[in-house]
């Protein structure tokens, strides 16, 4: 991973642990650290297999807070990580709290320098929720299996007309597609701002398939104001807008047992026994 990650994820504030039931998150969190890293053409497989010494060590440091590792299955080779925290102080309480464990902070600088020999970059972003423009229901994380994540870059002086079309879009969907559920999330650092990101997620790839026609649905089905809205903003204060689409990878993840248990085809996998190829001397 990284080392703000590696700090920033560790040991949380103990009430952060209750209020979460020593869980994954049940609903939307008011900040993510997403924490990108450009892995190398060809090292995925290694890159994965060294990462999962990081839930190895947050579980021996009995780590109370847990996050997410996925791998981008659309453009540039990358791993996502996204870590929950409720508030500034818990991410300040958890670097503090890493920091003084001597132990901890020794196997995660070495994790570091071998992960160097598998990515080119890293940089780590701290989002704040905008739950003002999120709707639908906080899905079961342990269930989840691919992320989608749609990063919308705006003019500086345009964020009211994102809020305006954030909203607009949701009456729209909650009309329309009532199922529609995502969480939108503000650029509070790590990347130029103004920027957000919308997220989503599905427990299998096909189940795409309905977010695009709930989404069509939705935007064939705006009334005239709405779509002016949105029209508005596309054409005043959009720069761009990319979408990524992420697979959870179970080595890069550190979850409750509990977690792990409901699915351990998924999460503790049996490694396939390799019979040796019998000498032909």
């Amino acid at each position: 991973m990284r080392k703000l990650t590696s700090i920033a994820v560790l040991v949380s504030l103990a009430g952060i642990a209750q209020a979460f039931g020593q869980s994954m998150p049940t609903a939307q969190p008011n900040y993510l650290q997403l924490t990108i890293e450009d892995v190398k053409v060809g090292h995925d497989d290694d890159h994965s297999k060294l990462e999962a010494g990081w839930p190895a060590a947050f579980e021996k440091a009995k780590s109370p807070y847990f996050g997410i590792g996925m791998v981008a299955q659309t453009g540039a080779p990358q791993a996502w990580f996204l870590t929950p925290f409720e508030s500034n102080v818990a991410i300040g309480d958890s670097i503090k709290r890493s920091a003084d464990d001597p132990v901890l902070s020794a196997e995660l600088s070495r994790l570091a320098r071998a992960d160097a020999a598998h990515i080119t970059n890293a940089r780590s972003l701290i989002l704040t929720a905008r739950k003002d423009l999120s709707r639908g229901a906080f899905p079961e994380i342990g269930r989840q299996r691919f992320f989608e994540v749609t990063i919308f870059r705006v003019r500086p002086g345009h964020e009211d007309q994102f809020t305006e079309a954030g909203k607009a879009y949701a009456a729209a969907a909650g009309r329309l597609a009532p199922t529609t559920a995502y969480r939108v999330y503000e650029v509070a650092g790590g990347m130029p701002s103004p920027a957000y990101l919308v997220i989503s997620s599905v427990v299998a790839y096909g189940d795409f398939d309905k977010n695009f026609s709930d989404g069509e649905t939705t935007m064939k089905g705006m009334t005239k104001d709405e779509q002016a809205v949105l029209q508005k903003f596309s054409a005043e204060g959009l720069i761009n807008v990319e979408t990524q689409r992420l697979r959870v990878d179970p080595n890069m993840c550190y979850v409750p047992k509990e977690v792990r248990a409901q699915d351990p085809a998924f999460w503790t996998p049996k490694k396939p026994v390799v019979k040796a190829t019998p000498s032909t001397q």
